[in-house]
Formats: structure tokens, C-alpha cells, sequence
């Protein structure tokens, strides 16, 4: 600072308009309901209930509310329930997060991402109810589209994550900039731990469709010749869990670097944790209560690690203002 007394201020590059911490504790409240609406749906599948409404949709069997509904249709109707309240969660975090920031942030683009793919959800879950492919349905149909309705589920809440983390920093489009290299690697080990969630989840239908006596017959299972074409895709799951696991390794050294070495070691204990929990659901026969465990440490995990990846894609240089002399 010169003799003359000069003072300091925030550089015009670095001003950024504050956002409110109650819209981003908001938007954090919505990605954990969505990680409960996740399981939830886990628990439809588990417990064969995907037709517990029949064929309707959006009513349950034809009704606004079941009267003396089953146990299945109990479940289903939650379900729906809970997908009825992500639409308003989301909505509402769509309108505060225009109102609440100003034009060229970028929370404003995930939070629009973020609501057609809730819609792009509720579409491809409408599909399967009326396909049919539900409880024992074993074709090739069902595979497919739960795929896909996985892989948007698993964006659908890395957007939410993304929301709530840009709406922290405050970052505008123009700042989300990366080097080719490292953006691509980036990408590429969200996509293969994207994989590594929906082979999981195939994974646990074929544990749910075709239950094993014994870990010996499970093993038998997974490499006879007349066994269903989906539990020999079992392997898939664990082998693409080791690759994608590469990846993150990559990512947490480059986060590190970026000085994000507290969030890079919770994402390196939630995967070890994760591996753990794949163990005890090898060990255990896949039981429904060890199913969700593990997709729960596997939302979490996620949601850790999209994080993580926009703290090395998108380093939020103004944590901390900087100022100059004038």
C-alpha cells in the first residue's frame, strides 16, 4: 500500500452478487431428498411392488388415492408421492435460483438442466410402469430402459449437486472454464463411475429376480452356460468399480493440487467404503436392507464426487477476494 494512505478494493472481476445461504441450504435440502427418492425406488424394485399401482399412470389403479391398497401398492404409491414432491422441490429451487442470483450465473443453467431432466424422470418411469416392465419381467426391454432411466436419475443428481455448488461459489458461466485435458479426464471418470451405478443396479435386479441359496450358487450362477444373459453381467459391476476407481485416484491427486485435500480424502473414504459395502453384499446374498445401504453409499459417494470434480474442472478462484491498490 503507497504512503499516500491509498485503500483497497475488490477488483471489478472479482465482485460477484452474494447468494442467499438459505437458497443454498435449499438447494442441498433438495439433492438430499432426492437421494431418499432414489432409495425409495430401490425399495419399489426390491420388493417386486413396480406394478403395485398396475399399468396406470399417473393414477394408481385408477384411482387418486388407492382405497385398501396392498402392501405393493403401498409402496409404489409412496413412491409416486415422493417423485410428486421432488417436482415441487425442484420447481421451487428453479424459481428462487432465477430470483435469487443474477443473469450469466451459472447456477441458473444447472437449475434449468436440473428440471428437464426431473421431467425426462418422470418419462421414462410413466414408460416403464406402462410397458409392463416391472417385477419379474426378464426382457431385454426392461434392461434397456432401466439403463437409460438409471443414467438419468444418476445426472439428474449430479446437476442438483452441481446447482447447489455453484449457487456456494457464485461462479458465472464465463469462469467455468478448463483445460481440454483435464476437463476430459474429468468427464471421463464421472461417466465410468455412471456405469459403475447402473451395472450396480442391474446387478441387484438380477439378485432380486433370480435369489442364490449360497455364495457357491451365486458363483454358478454367474458363469453356467443356461444361466438368464443378466446375471452373467454381474461381473460387469465389479470390474467397471475398479476402473472407474482409476479414475478417481486421478482426480483426487489433481484436487489436491487445487487445494480441495479435505473433500478428496472424504471422496477416497466413501469409496473405500464403498468397496467394503459391495463385499458385505456378495457376502450376505444381497439382502434388501444391504441393497440399500450400499446405494445410499453410493448417492452419497456420487454426490461427493461430482463435487469434487467441479472443484478441479471449475477451481473457484475468488474464494477468497483479491484486491489491488488504487
Amino acid at each position: 500500500m503507497a504512503a499516500t494512505g491509498a485503500v483497497t478494493v475488490p477488483t471489478k472481476s472479482t465482485m460477484r452478487p452474494e447468494v442467499s445461504r438459505a437458497l443454498v441450504r435449499f438447494a442441498w435440502v433438495v439433492v438430499a431428498y432426492n437421494v431418499l427418492v432414489i432409495l425409495w425406488g430401490a425399495l419399489v424394485r426390491a420388493t417386486g411392488s413396480g406394478a403395485g399401482c398396475g399399468n396406470h399412470w399417473p393414477l394408481c389403479n385408477g384411482q387418486v388415492i388407492p382405497l385398501s391398497p396392498r402392501v405393493d401398492t403401498i409402496i409404489e404409491f409412496t413412491h409416486r408421492c415422493m417423485t410428486g414432491g421432488s417436482t415441487f422441490l425442484v420447481i421451487g429451487l428453479l424459481v428462487w435460483t432465477f430470483r435469487g442470483t443474477v443473469k450469466g450465473q451459472a447456477a441458473r443453467t444447472l437449475a434449468v438442466v436440473s428440471m428437464v431432466l426431473l421431467l425426462n424422470e418422470a418419462f421414462l418411469g410413466a414408460l416403464l410402469v406402462k410397458l409392463g416392465y416391472v417385477t419379474g419381467n426378464q426382457s431385454v426391454g426392461r434392461v434397456v430402459l432401466l439403463s437409460v432411466h438409471l443414467s438419468n436419475t444418476l445426472l439428474l443428481l449430479a446437476a442438483l449437486t452441481l446447482t447447489a455448488t455453484l449457487l456456494g461459489t457464485g461462479q458465472t458461466s464465463r469462469e467455468l472454464g478448463a483445460h481440454g485435458t483435464k476437463k476430459l479426464w474429468a468427464l471421463l471418470g464421472l461417466a465410468a463411475t455412471l456405469i459403475v451405478g447402473v451395472s450396480g443396479s442391474l446387478a441387484a435386479l438380477g439378485d432380486t429376480l433370480f435369489p442364490a441359496s449360497s455364495l457357491r450358487a451365486a458363483f454358478a450362477q454367474d458363469f453356467a452356460a443356461g444361466s438368464p444373459w443378466l446375471l452373467r453381467l454381474r461381473g460387469v459391476h465389479p470390474a467397471s468399480a475398479i476402473i472407474a476407481a482409476l479414475f478417481v485416484f486421478w482426480l483426487v491427486a489433481q484436487a489436491r493440487r487445487a487445494g480441495a485435500g479435505r473433500l478428496a480424502g472424504l471422496v477416497l473414504g466413501l469409496l473405500g467404503f464403498q468397496f467394503a459395502l459391495g463385499l458385505a453384499d456378495v457376502v450376505l446374498l444381497a439382502p434388501v436392507w444391504m441393497q440399500i445401504l450400499h446405494l445410499l453409499g453410493a448417492d452419497v459417494y456420487w454426490v461427493a464426487l461430482v463435487t469434487l470434480a467441479a472443484a478441479v474442472i471449475w477451481p473457484n478462484h475468488n474464494a477468497r477476494e483479491t484486491y489491488q491498490p488504487i
